[in-house]
């Protein structure tokens, strides 16, 4: 059994770093630095709009107990930010920065999991859009939310705390929110950002995973804050810039991690079949052939198109190299995809031409002419 473990982790991490997740994280690092403080501002104004704004600042404000000048001059940023972007021409500018840079964080996001989950294809204008805002405006509210209901569960833990049954549970409760909300937090992230079809089944085991260490390393950072004050004396406030900074890279490797593994759940049966990278052109040749012959044939009969994972169940071959060649193939022409463009509904396969106009020959050397992406 324990054998069966080590091979399971070590595929894990094989995968891990030949979609180079770790290299991903720090961009979406640099990403979440820069709307960082929009993203507070929509925070905070939506906890005003609740009453909430005094909980919001004396949460953040515990966050970083152990660096309040810090604290106070974020929080300072986000109030300026908001007096400003309420004057003049600073309310277009400002808007548009915050939409810009929480947007490009959403984005990012979004081709992170695309790319884990090799998904090629990107949301319509239309889906972007509304799915976009959807998160922009529904994410705070739900921090805001949470936050007032843990000031509830808090006040009534208070006056509670000395009942018998009552007490010990209202504080079991208190200590296993955290856990239970970034678990849900992770499961619906990793069914909703990637641009396919993920089952629920196979991202609650990684969302509980990823919400677990999240909140753990959480703690860890909140109690590591103690010992950064004597830095204070040579860095002043700037101290908590690096460990925001690993806070941040941390949190994204945990996501990502956890995304993965949501991928690998999914597509267990070829969990330890080799990637595309380690084939050699003549396998992928023999296998494009393979598919060209299929989709050509299913045409032919007339029959309906057949999806990504039809085609890996037909020919037997592991799905990150069917759904890359596929890619491959419709870069130089051969096929094409038909989308629906609903999350739900996979994409179909049609020939562009019919395979007698060309040979295995053509094929292999319009492949070798492709350009290898990421």
């Amino acid at each position: 059994m324990n054998c069966e473990l080590k091979k399971h982790i070590l595929a894990l991490w094989h995968d891990i770093d030949d979609k180079r997740i770790m290299g991903t994280a720090v961009n979406l690092t640099y990403s979440t630095l820069l709307a960082f403080v929009p993203i507070m501002a929509v925070v905070f104004a939506i906890a005003r709009g609740f009453g909430y704004s005094m909980y919001i600042e004396d949460w953040f404000r515990e966050s970083l107990a152990s660096q309040p000048d810090a604290a106070n001059t974020i929080i300072g940023f986000v109030n300026s930010y908001l007096v400003h972007t309420k004057k003049g021409v600073f309310l277009g500018i400002g808007l548009l920065f915050m939409l810009f840079t929480v947007l490009m964080l959403i984005s990012n996001i979004e081709l992170a999991f695309n790319d884990i989950w090799q998904v090629k294809r990107q949301r319509s204008v239309f889906r972007t859009v509304t799915d976009y805002i959807t998160l922009l405006f529904f994410v705070p509210i739900v921090i805001v939310i949470s936050s007032g209901l843990s000031i509830v569960v808090a006040t009534i833990n208070h006056h509670l705390s000395n009942v018998t049954v009552i007490g010990p549970l209202m504080s079991f409760i208190i200590e296993f929110t955290p856990y239970l909300l970034w678990s849900v937090a992770f499961t619906a992230l990793y069914v909703f950002m990637p641009n396919t079809k993920v089952h629920l089944r196979s991202a609650i085991v990684p969302g509980i995973i990823a919400g677990v260490c999240m909140q753990a390393f959480q703690m860890i950072y909140i109690n590591s804050q103690l010992w950064i004050s004597n830095y204070n004396a040579i860095y002043g406030s700037f101290a908590i810039i690096p460990f925001f900074l690993l806070w941040l890279q941390t949190s994204w490797i945990i996501c990502l991690a956890g995304a993965e593994l949501s991928y690998c759940r999914q597509n267990s049966d070829d969990f330890f079949a080799n990637s595309f990278q380690e084939l050699s052109f003549q396998e992928k040749e023999e296998f494009s052939w393979e598919i060209i012959q299929l989709i050509s044939q299913n045409f032919r009969e007339g029959n309906t198109p057949f999806t990504d994972i039809e085609i890996k169940k037909r020919l037997k071959r592991p799905m990150r190299v069917v759904k890359q060649l596929l890619y491959d193939l419709q870069r130089i022409n051969y096929i094409t995809e038909l989308t629906y463009d609903e999350k739900g509904e996979p994409p179909h396969y049609l020939p562009v031409q019919d395979i007698d106009n060309f040979t295995q020959s053509d094929m292999r050397d319009k492949l070798a002419t492709l350009r290898p992406e990421k």
